[in-house]
């Protein structure tokens, strides 16, 4: 046995006495470190109660509303908030400056960060390769995609297409949602739904309960429908709105020159409303477009898209189709934010679209 020295005895009654002093800390430190671990979590995402002057009454109003998120009611006006909740201009506009704060939308962001947030951006396979190519790789959410084209160029066949697409799952092109499908020319058809789920090999009645259909009357009718889709998102997985067609009901109403400024405010509007239903949902808007023949063209395709430069400043995406021999359909890409312009070519078959 060795034997320890005096020197090493010392030395090893201090160590001791330093160790003990560790693992004996004062109560009042440790309840300091105690307090101090909570922070280190991550805070819970604010909620609509969070907001100033929101009380349980009010954010009864609001979610009944259909407003469940903070960004919905960031995207606001004062005066559409206060109409559609039921609330005073001045108690809107305190909830829209809070949220807007809270959802931190309201300043600039870097380059960098905008890219991160688009990658949350989504696309749809149309089932045709050349097409989805023209689109840089299908039809993305967050984004008016406008459609337009004579009668019988294909419009409502893609709308079909898209619809069933959007319900299959997201390794198989599609996006797992729910469908949302405005018809205001009766042109909406469940048959062509099941011809084209079975080709895809996918259950039809799966597909026809996801995609919900309401036929608009008039224009007042078509944007109540809009309002209602916003109500339903807060318990649905919406990915996809379809307005077939946008025009019809502003084309028959509002008649003559002298109507035409009223026409284009209102339909301004129902394009805003369109946007930030895609934006708050993630959610891919799909509009097909009547045309019109321009008269006095002494050259080129005398065919035009209705709606004027409000309808062409709000499009994200906007396709104009048209007929080919032997059944074909021709697809040009007219206006793209980051794409160039191109045509693809592809045909409608009972299956659906096809290369």
């Amino acid at each position: 046995m060795i034997k320890l020295t005096t020197g090493a005895k010392k030395k090893e009654k201090t160590e001791k006495i330093a160790e003990d002093a560790q693992t004996s800390k004062d109560p009042k430190t440790i309840n300091e470190e105690v307090k101090v671990q909570p922070m280190e979590q991550e805070e819970p995402d604010a909620t609509i109660e969070d907001l100033p002057g929101v009380g349980p009454a009010t954010a009864e109003k609001l979610r009944e509303a259909g407003f469940d998120e903070l960004l919905a009611i960031a995207v606001m006006t004062p005066a559409a908030l206060a109409d559609a909740a039921e609330l005073g201009e001045s108690v809107s506009a305190k909830i829209i400056a809070g949220a807007k704060k809270m959802a931190n939308i309201g300043g600039f962001i870097s380059g960098g960060a905008l890219m991160e947030r688009r990658r949350e951006i989504m696309k749809v396979s149309s089932g045709v390769e050349s097409l989805d190519t023209l689109l840089g790789g299908g039809f993305e959410t967050q984004a008016l995609v406008e459609v337009y084209g004579a009668f019988g160029s294909g419009k409502t066949q893609v709308a079909h297409q898209l619809a069933v697409n959007c319900t299959m799952p997201l390794s198989e092109g599609g996006m797992d949602g729910d469908v949302f499908y405005i018809d205001t020319e009766d042109t909406f058809r469940p048959e062509r739904i099941i011809q084209m789920s079975n080709a895809l090999n996918l259950d039809p009645d799966i597909v026809l309960a996801r995609i919900h259909v309401a036929r608009a009357y008039n224009t007042a009718h078509q944007i109540l429908l809009v309002d209602e889709i916003k109500r339903m998102s807060s318990s649905m997985n919406i990915k996809m709105v379809v307005v077939d067609s946008l025009t019809s009901h502003f084309r028959s109403e509002y008649i003559g020159r002298g109507m035409l400024a009223d026409r284009q405010q209102k339909l301004n509007r129902h394009l805003k409303e369109l946007k930030q239903l895609a934006d708050v949902n993630n959610a891919l808007v799909f509009m097909t477009n009547q045309v019109h023949s321009k008269p006095d063209a002494m050259w080129g395709d005398p065919t035009k898209p209705v709606g004027g430069h409000v309808l062409a400043h709000a499009s994200t995406f906007r396709i104009y189709l048209r007929k080919a021999k032997a059944g074909r359909r021709i697809a040009r890409l007219v206006d793209s934010p980051n794409l160039p312009d191109g045509e693809c070519v592809f045909q409608v078959t009972e299956d659906g679209l096809c290369d």
